[in-house]
């Protein structure tokens, strides 16, 4: 009796898309993988049709009826306008878990780094690919950082569960908190209370930067990394490159009501065509999406065919080294050898494995529960306006503000990119034309990092001081408004205030 095929949606993509698309299927098809494909059409056609985000009507109809996603590398027409379809799909979808696992496939393959063995989580949804960004004066444009609790949880919550279910030791956060301390310090805050709920998993916490140098020089001492959005894009291609090439690696997008597998690889337009392309990526993302479909055992034959071709040497263009090869295969070719070997063990390197809790491990939790938004007090204290002014000299933009602030409100600072330049500037210091300029309570006291000197404000104060900048032609381009939460700061300090 025929096992009932289980309906997913299949994008072919664009560049070495289509190629690569269909040497999977071929592979798929002839392990037994229990599928059937609805073809749709996403990307640079889409795009050049006037949907700007690269996906018609015709495909979200499709993806609401199978709830999963193979899709092959699509490209984005050159020009202003286009949406990233990749984080359209993801954020749409509520796709919030990108997972990359990578592994060494030495002597197979190529690689300095022989151990390595690394899942890296990342964050989907949320970080600087909200993609919210704006010009606001000739002379700077800005890009917001948003970063929320309730996607802090649910990803360091995955991250946990997933070393867990797969029989990981130890999971590492890695952010850029000793800078962003707001956004990327929520996140390590989150990773450190949720780990509290996992005493058998080791953990720890490590600036991107180092970290990232570790991961390039010692990628062994790791096992599960979590982190926010564009770390965990660079970071996995960085691991995925050390650890043999980037058209090794595949991965896969989860959400609590959908799942996308795709390559980490981009379209390649420059070899599409020529048959030279490595279907490698895609197949690993198939291989996930098997998993997640729970066809384990056609997933183990298809991935140990794949061990097995990469063992006797017969390897694509991108990884092909004279000393390690026996043949330099073609896109179909490879998927041929793969096809070949179905039903085979590999001799040296680790055979698929299926996911499974580790011996006496606590029960696994729901990754995704009911959030319950916290009551929190909020006090308006202030205001940042952003202003548009051509002038050079701080002082004397200032002194100007300091006059218009009125009886109610006082000028606390003005910074520039950042960095304080009123009062006490350093001459030293480069001004563009935009310029953050903090007003507080009149009777607001001093304040350090550390304590708390400001006192409420009006909100109709900060109206009514925007009309009197307006009113003098000063340009006000944007406003952030300041506040205590539960009585804390809950907005950085200049630097240099």
């Amino acid at each position: 009796m025929q096992p009932t095929k289980t309906p997913i949606t299949v994008a072919v993509g664009d560049g070495i898309g289509p190629e690569i698309m269909t040497q999977t299927l071929r592979i798929l098809e002839a392990a037994g993988a229990a599928i059937a494909p609805e073809f749709i059409e996403v990307g640079e056609q889409v795009y050049l049709a006037g949907h700007a985000s690269g996906i018609g009507p015709e495909a979200w109809d499709s993806l609401a009826r199978t709830g999963v996603l193979l899709k092959a590398p699509i490209t984005t027409p050159l020009g202003g306008g286009y949406k990233s379809l990749n984080v359209t799909l993801r954020k749409t979808l509520g796709l919030y878990a990108n997972v990359r696992p990578t592994r060494s496939l030495y002597p197979a393959v190529f690689t300095r780094h022989p151990d390595l063995d690394i899942v890296i989580v990342r964050e989907n949804e949320e970080d600087l690919y909200a993609g919210i960004e704006h010009q606001q004066t000739p002379e700077v444009v800005q890009c917001l950082k948003l970063v929320s609790r309730p996607g802090c949880e649910k990803i360091v919550r995955y991250a946990f569960e997933y070393a867990r279910q797969h029989g990981r030791q130890h999971v590492t956060c890695m952010t850029k908190d000793n800078i962003m301390k707001l956004t990327d310090g929520l996140f390590h805050r989150v990773f450190m209370e949720i780990g509290q709920e996992y005493p058998d998993l080791g953990q720890d916490h490590q600036i991107i930067d180092i970290g990232t140098a570790r991961l390039a020089d010692t990628p062994e001492r790791y096992d599960v990394i979590v982190t926010l959005n564009l770390y965990g894009d660079i970071i996995s291609d960085v691991v995925a490159q050390i650890a043999g090439s980037v058209g090794l690696a595949g991965s896969s997008n989860i959400g609590d009501h959908g799942a996308l597998f795709e390559a980490i690889h981009g379209s390649a337009p420059d070899i599409a065509g020529k048959g030279i392309a490595n279907p490698s990526g895609l197949l690993q993302a198939a291989v996930l999406m098997l998993v997640h479909l729970g066809q384990h055992e056609v997933a183990a034959r298809v991935h140990n065919a794949w061990l097995c071709a990469l063992e006797d040497g017969i390897h694509t263009a991108d990884i092909y080294r004279p000393e390690t090869s026996t043949a330099k295969a073609s896109t179909a070719g490879f998927a041929d050898a793969v096809i070949e070997r179905l039903g085979r063990t590999p001799r040296q390197l680790a055979p698929f494995k299926a996911a499974t809790a580790p011996a006496g491990a606590p029960a696994a939790k729901p990754v995704a529960s009911a959030y319950e938004r916290p009551v929190v007090e909020q006090q308006l204290v202030g205001s940042d306006l952003f202003l548009c002014w051509s002038g050079f000299n701080p002082n004397e933009l200032g002194e100007q503000l300091a006059r218009l602030a009125g009886p109610e409100l006082k000028l606390k600072l003005i910074t520039n990119r950042g960095v304080k330049v009123y009062p006490d500037g350093h001459p030293e210091t480069f001004c563009t034309d935009h310029w953050r300029c903090r007003f507080v309570a009149a009777n607001a006291t001093a304040t350090t990092a550390t304590q708390v000197g400001y006192t409420p404000v009006e909100f109709g104060q900060i109206l009514d001081l925007q009309r009197r900048l307006t009113e003098a032609g000063l340009l006000v381009i944007k406003t952030e408004n300041l506040y205590l939460m539960d009585g804390q700061r809950a907005f950085s300090l200049g630097q240099g205030e």
